[in-house]
């Protein structure tokens, strides 16, 4: 069943948001801080790797070599320019808003910015959309259940120390990851290793960027640049 893999995910995400706020109860302030830290870390050495993989290549003779800088630069800056002409950042933000007062979590400062911060680590990168892709052309769940256990892990962290808007980041997870996986059905004769790879570069930067946040604030507006993920593809036939 194509679609099952993103199903099983956003089911773990949800249980595992629950779990953190049941753990939340234990938490002194003092730690909920030091843990969200402790996340944005290793998310920022978690994008780190999967960038480095991307553009890093060990030739015969021992020694590296570097590529896809050129997609790697125009991707983010034409990325970065798309997105804040629609500021997906503050779409982001109303959205995580509106479902703060759906919830009558109207006291929660931290609904919204749990919610953004959540949903933007487990939204994009490598594995959501190689995963979701594999789910849509070859019926393939597996990377997206490797993914599903550690958005429970990450999303039982972050909302130990951020609260219930971290659970909700089942909602973009549903709505990217079952979109990727619908066009992949329909685009599976254009899904090569190439665009695979620049997808894969390009989303391993935007979770980075997610870990600069986690640990200094709105630093940078991370769904300003999800265009970049279009401008990838776009680019992989061009250059």
């Amino acid at each position: 069943m194509r679609g099952l893999g993103t199903i099983i995910n956003a089911l773990a995400i949800v249980i595992g948001g629950v779990l953190g706020i049941l753990f939340k109860r234990f938490l002194k302030e003092r730690y909920q801080d030091t843990i969200i830290k402790a996340t944005g870390f290793s998310v920022v050495f978690l994008g780190a790797a999967g960038t480095l993989s991307k553009i890093l290549t060990v030739r015969p003779d021992g020694t590296l070599s570097t590529g896809g800088s050129m997609v790697m630069i125009l991707s983010l800056a034409l990325g970065a320019l798309l997105g804040e002409l629609i500021d997906l950042d503050a779409q982001f933000e109303r959205f995580g808003e509106w479902l703060k007062h759906k919830t009558g979590s109207d006291g929660d400062n931290q609904f919204v910015n749990g919610f953004v911060s959540a949903s933007l680590t487990v939204s994009i990168g490598a594995m959501a959309v190689i995963g979701s892709i594999q789910d849509g052309i070859y019926g393939d769940h597996s990377t997206l259940v490797a993914k599903a256990i550690l958005d429970f892990i990450i999303v039982l962290i972050m909302a130990s120390s951020m609260g219930k808007g971290c659970v909700f980041s089942f909602i973009p997870v549903a709505v990217l990851q079952g979109a990727m996986t619908a066009l992949a059905v329909v685009l599976s004769g254009f899904m090569t290793d190439a665009v695979l790879n620049n997808l894969s570069l390009v989303g391993n930067i935007l979770i980075f960027c997610v870990g600069i946040n986690l640990v200094w604030p709105r630093t940078i507006k991370v769904a300003n640049l999800l265009p970049s993920l279009l401008v990838a593809v776009a680019l992989t036939g061009i250059l």
